[in-house]
């Protein structure tokens, strides 16, 4: 049995091919680019690597084209966390050297000897791998959208409380196209309370806005003419001149996360898992396929429904030691999946009596606090999901909550 590592880099890459014995047979330094994984594929053949029987290979990345290049046919590559890397260099030395040729064999005696221990990459489908690029992107987009909008309403607070005071009743009020128009021409409570009713107005109509556009510019014209503190002009003028370049930011934040929402919306439904993910309550078109791109569509990818949970950071974890034993939430865990498993959580409150009850049951006959009892409640959800995908059954709110129903009843 041959076993691979490869100490990945921007430029360039590591190989080591160790035997059973861990005695060091190859070592090659590649570059990054298709002659040199033309070099690391013919070393790879030379020492047994057939199409039937590929060489597995330990790399501490899950992504690039290196690893797309890896991935082809069966062969078996596994993603070493950077930091378990780190903890088996220790069992080897003591004098905390490193290298890349070294970090590069370290990982092909991680598979020698710990292959049982960690999980090959799953075979997700390309669709379900383009969802998961989409859908990653566009949940980073949202971050960085309310980051951003984060920034601008701190920055409007310490000099212009009536552009929050005149956005306040706009749901997203930071991030509607209407209130980028307003700012644009307004970028100072002086020039805002000189706007006329028809700037105003035109503004709104830029924005496209089409219903009660009299009426809104007449209420902003108020908030901007009533009686406001204010820094001093200069230091007025440049916090101006600062937020504009802000909204810029915002602006194309905004229009980033809205296009990738609509790549979402296109290719999401075409997935297979779709029609089952979509059945669950709470589970709209973006949230499921943030909830498909981290779970993928490899069914063998998770032994049991605990694996997912414990993937996801929905079940507890005990920590006992002598006398003591605690049970807490897990940190490690996939926070892209927990973050989307507390969303979906709190959108099934308002769309599944049973939800609500077994929520309802955490908080009066447990003392959950209110994440607690969310958190519980995402791990019962995703129990069901993984018996929904494994069955190719639908959610049926019936089965799913029997109990919490009768006594809702």
């Amino acid at each position: 049995m041959i076993y691979c590592g490869i100490d990945w880099a921007e430029r360039t890459h590591d190989v080591a091919l160790v035997d059973d014995s861990g005695q060091l047979l190859a070592k090659r330094h590649i570059t990054d680019d298709a002659a040199g994984y033309r070099i690391l594929l013919d070393l790879l053949a030379e020492y047994g690597d057939t199409e039937e029987d590929p060489i597995p290979v330990a790399i501490e990345t899950s992504r690039g084209l290196l690893v797309a290049v890896l991935r082809t046919g069966k062969r078996r590559v596994f993603a070493i966390n950077p930091m378990a890397a780190a903890r088996y260099r220790d069992r080897t030395s003591v004098s905390r050297k490193k290298s890349d040729p070294g970090d590069a064999l370290v990982l092909a005696n991680v598979l020698r000897t710990d292959m049982h221990a960690h999980r090959v990459l799953p075979n997700d489908s390309d669709i379900a791998r383009a969802i998961a690029v989409l859908a990653r992107a566009q949940q980073d987009a949202t971050w960085n959208r309310q980051q951003i909008s984060n920034q601008l309403r701190s920055l409007l607070r310490e000099y212009y409380p009536a552009a929050l005071a005149a956005f306040e009743p706009w749901q997203n009020g930071l991030c509607r196209p209407a209130a980028h128009e307003v700012l644009k021409i307004a970028s100072t409570p002086a020039r805002a309370a000189r706007l006329t009713r028809t700037q105003l107005q035109a503004a709104l109509k830029r924005a496209g806005r089409k219903r009660g556009i009299e009426a809104e510019a007449e209420r902003l014209r108020e908030v901007f003419r009533a009686d406001w503190a204010h820094q001093p002009p200069l230091v007025e003028d440049a916090l101006g001149k600062q937020m504009l370049a802000l909204l810029v930011q915002l602006e194309a934040a905004c229009t980033a996360a809205d296009s990738l929402a609509e790549a979402v919306e296109e290719t999401f439904p075409q997935h297979p898992d779709a029609e089952i993910i979509l059945s669950f309550p709470g589970l709209g078109i973006q949230l499921g396929a943030r909830v498909l791109a981290e779970i993928g569509d490899d069914r063998t990818r998770f032994a049991d429904a605990r694996g997912l949970k414990a993937y996801a950071g929905a079940s507890p974890i005990t920590r006992a030691s002598g006398k003591k034993s605690s049970i807490t939430r897990r940190w490690i865990k996939n926070d892209r999946l927990n973050h989307a498993g507390y969303l979906w959580a709190f959108s099934a409150l308002t769309s599944s009596p049973g939800a609500k009850a077994h929520y309802r049951r955490r908080r009066d006959n447990h003392g959950d606090w209110h994440a607690s009892a969310q958190r519980n409640l995402f791990n019962r959800m995703l129990g069901q999901l993984h018996h929904c995908l494994q069955h190719r059954a639908l959610f049926d709110e019936n089965t799913a909550y029997p109990t919490q129903l009768a006594a809702s009843a």
